[in-house]
């Protein structure tokens, strides 16, 4: 029987945040401290557990005043063993905190259609045309959580955008960043085409529409770490 250590379930956690894409290749890891806080384990546990995955290849350490731990690649070896161990036992959890999610966004989605003011629009449409002229993954992400956060402000209610913010962390294994895959282009051109017709929603007053396009929208996450979970299985089956 594998006896699991804090630092093994830190590094797996890491290996499988990496695999979904909540970081992507070139990208820094959060600092050390707060790693420790997002993870609740000790700064020795953090220091441990990214030595392994610099170790494993998939990050590398750079020194200096913009220095830090950053992704090299979005798999290894290890990875699919990892993601098996971090998933699996959890995964039950996981499908309901998809179910509970696309129900909580559509209601935000919703709310926002019916208090947004003429000036919560406009964040809205900066992060959107963000996010359709992105030319990379990282910069598609970060135009994705604009777009979110300007929505969650929209309601104008912040224990609403500390639910949104809440989910997506459980959903994430502790950090709250929308899993991005590999930066799939299917996936890039779904959520465009999602971002477009919800900002029109709102922007319309329909909360409705709203609604209904929210809780499709927030699917494509789920299915990005079906989607890994898939490949591990696969490769386990192998």
């Amino acid at each position: 029987m594998r006896v699991t250590s804090a630092v093994d379930e830190v590094a797996d956690r890491l290996l499988t945040a990496i695999a979904v894409g909540d970081f992507l290749p070139g990208e820094r890891l959060p600092a050390e401290r707060e790693l420790t806080g997002l993870l609740h384990v000790s700064r020795p546990t953090v220091r441990e557990a990214v030595g392994r995955l610099q170790a494993l290849g998939v990050i590398e350490i750079r020194r200096g005043r913009n220095g830090g731990a950053f992704v090299r690649d979005s798999w290894s070896e290890s990875s699919g063993a990892a993601v098996r161990r971090t998933l699996l036992p959890r995964w039950e959890e996981f499908e309901q905190l998809f179910d509970l999610r696309g129900l909580v966004e559509g209601m935000v989605a919703a709310t926002a259609a019916r208090r947004r003011r003429p000036e919560d629009l406009a964040p809205m449409r900066e992060a959107l045309s963000a996010h359709l002229s992105a030319t990379t993954p990282r910069e598609e992400q970060a135009a994705d959580s604009a777009f979110h956060l300007a929505i969650c402000e929209a309601t104008h209610n912040p224990q609403i955008a500390r639910l949104s913010r809440e989910l997506l962390t459980r959903i994430s294994l502790g950090f709250p960043i929308e899993p991005w895959g590999k930066g799939e282009r299917s996936h890039f051109h779904r959520a465009g085409e999602g971002h477009t017709a919800l900002y029109e929603a709102i922007a319309a007053g329909e909360p409705e529409r709203a609604e209904e396009i929210a809780r499709e929208h927030f699917m494509i996450s789920a299915e990005m770490i079906r989607g890994v979970l898939a490949r591990v299985r696969g490769e386990q089956a192998g």
